[in-house]
Formats: C-alpha cells, structure tokens, sequence
C-alpha cells in the first residue's frame, strides 16, 4: 500500500485527485499508476483501469487471477467491474468511498448476482494516509 500512495500522491502533485493502485504477482509489483483523467483527458483513466491495463500487457493476458491489487480510494463501480473482469484474486483498499464506492458502498457490485468473479476484499489498509492525502487535496481546492 505504501507504494500506492506514493503513486496517488505523484496524482495529486500533478493536479489529478490522489488516488494510486498497484498490482502485484508472485511478490512482484506488476504495475503501479495513479489517476490520469484530467491529463489523458479520459474520465476512464483512473487508477485501478490504468493499473490493470499495465499488467495485463506485461503479463500478456487478460486475466491477472494470480494478482492482488492494492489502491488507495474504494473502487467506484467501473472500476470494480474491471476488477472483476479481470479476475483479480485480493483487492485492499484504504478509505472507503461512500459516494462513489461500488464495493462497500454503492451498489455493492461484487454482491451483485450478475458479477462473474469476486475478489477477496480487504477495506481499510492505509486507511488514514489515504484518507488525509484526499482531504488535504480538496481543502487546497475549496
């Protein structure tokens, strides 16, 4: 997780809101990005998409099933159906969006009886640094 908050806070210095992920396999970091959208002008460049994409090109497949992905800010529901899609085995998130989550929060997508895999979930990793790195972003804004 320390390393997916470095990767939001690189977001957030970049003027992106500070969210960060990471994907690993084998004990390895597969990939690591932090949100794009502004920069790629593409409200589909959040982390966890940018993340995925990244390992499934290193790893050459699709389905990164052996992998655990790491990320700083609950998972809307675009993201956790990627997620999913994916085949992701664990996800570890630190705070919990109860907004535009779509884990815990939301609509509960990985509960859903349309969703074909569910990773294992793990809320609350990093919580506080992730929490902080968010809160202090918006207040510099408002």
């Amino acid at each position: 997780m320390d390393l997916a908050l470095k990767a939001a806070e690189n977001a957030g210095n970049a003027g992106e809101v500070p969210i960060g992920c990471v994907i690993v396999g084998n004990n390895e970091v597969i990939a690591t990005a932090g949100n794009r959208t502004l920069r790629d002008r593409d409200p589909t460049a959040h982390a966890e998409v940018l993340a995925i994409r990244e390992a499934a090109a290193r790893l050459g497949s699709e389905r990164l099933v052996d992998c655990d992905l790491y990320v700083t800010l609950e998972p809307c529901t675009m993201c956790a159906g990627a997620i999913s899609f994916a085949r992701i085995r664990r996800l570890y998130y630190g705070a919990a969006d109860p907004k535009g989550g779509g884990v815990d929060s939301g609509v509960r997508f990985f509960a859903s009886p349309t969703c074909h895999h569910a990773p294992e979930v793990y809320p609350s990793v990093g919580e506080t640094q992730s929490a902080a790195l968010l809160r202090e972003f918006f207040r510099a804004r408002r």
